[in-house]
């Protein structure tokens, strides 16, 4: 495993102290950690909408409504399990 340090102000650094005995997590680097796992999931997420609207308005897909229709519901599920994480 690596180790990275970082500098931060202060007012951060208490954050962390704060969300850490809050019981949210347990140590400095697991917060950072979670942070980091969720950037990847963010960007890979915001990879795999963006690859879908490419396919979408590409002239080549012949799309069916049924095609289409499951992708609304994919989009609309995945956007709502976003709001409930939020």
């Amino acid at each position: 495993m690596a180790i990275v340090n970082i500098s931060l102000p202060d007012k951060m650094k208490d954050y962390i102290e704060e969300r850490i005995g809050e019981g949210g997590y347990h140590t400095t680097s697991e917060y950072f950690r979670d942070l980091v796992r969720d950037d990847q999931k963010k960007r890979a997420e915001e990879k795999l909408e963006s690859m879908l609207l490419r396919g979408l308005e590409s002239p080549a897909s012949t799309w069916t409504k049924s095609d289409i229709d499951y992708i609304k519901n994919a989009v609309r599920e995945r956007l709502a399990d976003k709001q409930n994480i939020s």
